[in-house]
């Protein structure tokens, strides 16, 4: 049982090294020339615009669910803020020193975030076991692709531990009793996204 996670392609935002959580930020002219070689029988996505024309890019074909629960943080009035706005709020220089216990004004706790996030992830689990499905996409934010590797790669990491890049998603790889039981999978491998040939 394959459950493929990618990164929505590199935005605007992204590029200025703001926060981009429930906003929204178009995507660069070079996330429009990636593509994969992969499919999968069953796609899902975040409902922001950037992960859904993500979907479309590097798979033409889909149509993909489209679940709220993998949002990325909400990041409240820091969105599109970058570090330099905000290097001398305290508040911001307490959440990025302990994220766990503080949060952004009228945003998401750290804990608040991954409940979400799980219950997510909870959806897809029960729709591939009730479809019987053997593989699947999840098009997504970097946030949510660390919080399910900290959970559910082969070995225990910490969210801070999983760099997620834009060119390149990860295939978990499970069998279906340990996913049933909400168990570690137990393969994780790369797969690089690469530019649209023309000619």
């Amino acid at each position: 049982m394959v459950i493929a996670l990618f990164r929505h392609g590199v935005t605007e935002e992204n590029k200025r090294k703001a926060y981009l959580g429930w906003n929204d930020s178009s995507l660069c002219a070079e996330t429009r020339e990636m593509s994969t070689t992969k499919s999968y029988e069953y796609y899902f996505s975040s409902d922001l615009q950037r992960c859904i024309f993500t979907a479309k890019i590097l798979f033409p074909n889909c149509n993909p669910c489209l679940l709220d629960d993998l949002r990325e943080m909400n990041f409240g009035k820091w969105e599109g803020k970058t570090y330099d706005d905000l290097s001398e709020n305290q508040r911001y220089l307490q959440w990025v020193t302990d994220p766990v216990n503080h949060y952004p004004p009228e945003g998401e706790s750290f804990p608040e975030f991954t409940k979400r996030v799980q219950a997510g992830w909870n959806k897809i689990i029960d729709q591939i076991l009730s479809q019987h499905l053997q593989t699947c996409a999840v098009v997504t934010h970097g946030g949510v692709i660390r919080y399910l590797l900290s959970k559910y790669a082969p070995e225990e990491k910490d969210f801070w531990f999983w760099q997620t890049r834009h060119e390149y998603g990860v295939e978990l790889i499970f069998n279906r009793d340990s996913l049933r039981r909400g168990d570690r999978c137990t393969l994780l491998l790369e797969v690089p996204l690469t530019a649209k040939e023309h000619g």
